[in-house]
């Protein structure tokens, strides 16, 4: 386990910040040129309605407005009302009488959002004057965020690594919160493989935990203070450790079964289930637990390290340790229980009937458990790892998906959905229309909501812009604000209208960046569509930025023409080139409805050609910010019309293949020229911009020759002789061949 680095502590998390904040409405700031005195009726001191009327603060003295604690000599008062439970969990009212605006909360965090509301309407310019009544309440009562903790990775990677230092910050965690709650996600999920030696040092086995006193303290200084931050913004917080791994440390002092030691805490071995790493896996949690009170929840994984062990083995081991663990700490705590996939002894394996009854079982027992808050989450991969490709449900990981979960409607537990981002790291997306359609397929009252997240991208450490200029943003998940917008905006209302996120770009940028959003989700339907049109399971399997994906050798390498061609499709309304051809050369056609290959190109050539119309008359000189957006859309949009003249290429080169017609070869060469034309357009813009890039996708890729000659490091003019090695592959072809 790695040394600690000092702890970079410049945390205000003990209010200082909002104490500062709500300091100004006791003392009153007047500024030249306000206009009105604004009163803050507070009510009852809570840590929830301190944040509320802090951020309302922070908004009005922006604007302009001058704070009083003299409700008589205030031209506007804001009261955050007392709770009115009948409203519901997260819901908000807000009313209007006179230049009195009131925001009534069904809780804590309704409160919150309602505050957030008026926040956002001063922010994008409506004057107090001009505020109106409005009600919200969720759609879905789950909207997480799932992060992987850099320390200890699901995955051994410097791409992950490089996020250690700032994921230590905590004005990090500050910020990616605020984000979080502006957002209206409601839940942080920490995933590691063995937390728990950074939070507490084990009182029966203080040996397990590596560091002194003073860095064990502040590892848990950087732990309390993201937990209390989370619950003063009605966030909860979920550890989610994976199984069955112990701290090195642990192993070498206590195990007692050396053969099992996993000191380089690989993920498909056996799972050692002796006694004492029972005993201490089941004590770490009852401790976490005591001795931090603002942590919601558990959740726990099966699958990792944990082979040669049934499905019945490794539900009675998180019954023995992680269950019994919450039930020891004395209080009531949260859980998700992620759905295995595995119904084999192998660590990777498929789905099957036989466990889904199973973990349904297991699941509905701990749900009539006095301590577990519930409903539990029981949660499932949306099409495995790459969500962001069709709105339509095709598999779970590890295959198929049975109607065990849902038939009969479960009460002690809901459905939530992890979407899965292994597909968009560098390049910002944003798809309104995606997000509702997902949402309007997942409506079922089984339904809980959804996990968003990545594992082998961690949104903290930006080190894709190249430092040539100002920018607006400090961390990565800043450069993605219209990812996190949509996606936590649509979750918690999908009638959001467009127009919210389309005053998002004019805040930002002014006037002439309204038409980004539409730009935005014309362009960046390109790796959906790219998803849809070319089946995957795992991380690695695809990458839809880099139009890489698994060779036969199953390296990650940029996507041939002949894989294009030999590729089935993830989404069954497409149709892939070789079935396509074969259909077609032997005269016969598709029903309506189908997406054909040439379709798919037509839909993308559309919609990214106005998508380069829209953004053309935009001027970024005065923003580099701005420029950094203007260009990612032009870089999706290249990206999806080298896409289209690939697919009409392969479609030719296939043609020519089964029928011999001379034609079809030269069209296929001058498809594929025209790819690589596209292709060099994205080089032209993303080389001034863009880093070369550590993606786990490649730094896992041992012995992968391409990957190795590249450092490790990928930018699309890296893939460029690939690229055009598919313009000679055509010029050699031979019918009746697949070369």
């Amino acid at each position: 386990m790695p040394s600690t680095p000092k702890l970079i502590n410049r945390n205000r998390s003990k209010g200082k910040r909002y104490k500062h904040l709500i300091l100004l409405l006791l003392i009153g700031v007047s500024f030249s040129g306000t206009a009105q005195r604004v009163f803050i009726q507070q009510g009852d001191p809570s840590r929830q309605r301190a944040y509320a009327a802090a951020q309302l603060a922070k908004a009005l003295t922006a604007r302009g407005y001058t704070l009083t604690t003299d409700a008589k000599q205030a031209g506007y008062t804001i009261q955050l009302a007392p709770i009115n439970q009948q409203l519901g969990a997260e819901a908000y009212r807000i009313e209007r009488q006179g230049n009195r605006l009131t925001v009534t909360g069904g809780d804590p965090g309704g409160l919150i959002y309602g505050s957030l509301s008026i926040v956002e309407e001063l922010q994008n310019g409506t004057p107090l004057p001009k505020l109106t009544a409005r009600q919200e309440k969720p759609h879905l009562p789950l909207r997480a965020i799932k992060f992987d903790l850099p320390w200890d990775t699901y995955r051994h990677s410097a791409a992950l690594d490089l996020h250690y230092e700032t994921c230590r910050d905590t004005l990090y965690w500050q910020a990616f919160l605020d984000m979080m709650v502006t957002n209206r996600f409601n839940a942080l999920s920490l995933w590691n493989l063995h937390p728990y030696t950074f939070m507490i040092r084990p009182t029966n086995f203080p040996k397990a935990t590596p560091f002194d006193d003073r860095q064990l303290n502040e590892w848990q200084t950087l732990f309390r203070t993201i937990f209390r931050m989370a619950r003063d913004r009605g966030i909860d917080t979920y550890l989610v450790p994976f199984n069955i791994f112990t701290s090195p440390e642990f192993s070498k002092a206590y195990n007692v079964n050396p053969a099992l030691n996993n000191l380089d805490h690989h993920h498909f071995i056996d799972g050692d289930t002796s006694a004492i790493v029972r005993r201490y896996t089941r004590e770490c949690v009852t401790q976490v637990l005591q001795e931090y009170p603002d942590l919601t929840g558990f959740g726990l994984t099966l699958g990792e390290a944990m082979g040669g062990m049934s499905p019945r083995k490794r539900e009675d081991w998180m019954k023995a340790t992680i269950i019994d663990g919450m039930r020891l700490a004395g209080r009531k705590t949260k859980l998700i229980h992620r759905i295995p996939f595995s119904s084999t002894t192998g660590s990777l394996g498929i789905t099957s009937i036989d466990t889904e009854k199973l973990t349904r079982q297991s699941i509905e027992s701990e749900g009539a458990l006095a301590f577990i808050e519930g409903p539990i989450w029981a949660d499932l991969k949306y099409n495995w790892s790459h969500a962001h490709s069709t709105p339509t449900l095709v598999k779970v990981h590890g295959g198929k998906l049975f109607d065990t979960y849902f038939k009969p409607e479960p009460t002690a537990y809901k459905i939530t959905w992890t979407v899965r981002n292994e597909d968009f790291f560098c390049l910002r997306w944003g798809v309104p229309d995606f997000v509702r359609a997902h949402i309007a397929a997942n409506n079922q009252g089984y339904v809980g909501g959804y996990f968003l997240g990545s594992e082998t991208y961690i949104p903290a450490r930006d080190y894709f812009t190249k430092p040539d200029g100002p920018v607006s943003w400090t961390y990565a998940f800043e450069r993605q604000w219209l990812f996190y917008k949509l996606w936590g905006r649509l979750l918690y209302n999908p009638t959001t209208p467009d127009t919210v996120f389309r005053a998002e770009f004019v805040r930002r940028y002014g006037p002439s960046a309204g038409p980004l959003l539409e730009a935005y989700a014309l362009a960046s339907s390109t790796p959906l569509r790219l998803a849809s049109a070319f089946d995957f399971t795992w991380d690695f399997s695809l990458y839809s930025e880099g139009m890489m994906a698994f060779d036969a050798n199953k390296n990650v390498s940029y996507i041939s023409v002949n894989q294009h061609i030999t590729q089935p499709t993830l989404d069954p309304a497409y149709v892939s080139v070789s079935d396509y051809v074969e259909v077609t050369t032997a005269g016969g056609t598709f029903q309506a409805g189908k997406v054909t290959p040439p379709i798919l190109a037509k839909m993308l050539e559309t919609d990214c050609r106005k998508a380069l119309q829209l953004v053309r008359p935009i001027t970024t000189s005065a923003s580099r910010s701005l420029l950094y957006e203007v260009a990612d859309v032009q870089v999706w949009a290249n990206l999806g019309l080298h896409l289209a003249e690939k697919l009409k290429g392969a479609v030719a080169l296939q043609t020519y293949r089964h029928t011999g017609r001379k034609d079809q070869k030269q069209a296929a060469i001058q498809h594929l020229k025209a790819a690589l034309r596209y292709w060099d357009a994205v080089v032209a813009i993303t080389r001034p911009l863009y880093r070369d890039m550590p993606l786990v996708h490649l730094t896992e890729q041992k012995g992968n020759t391409w990957a190795e000659n590249n450092k490790l490091l990928f930018h699309w003019e890296k893939l460029r002789p690939a690229v055009a090695a598919d313009v000679e592959l055509a010029e050699k072809a031979e019918p009746g061949t697949g070369k």
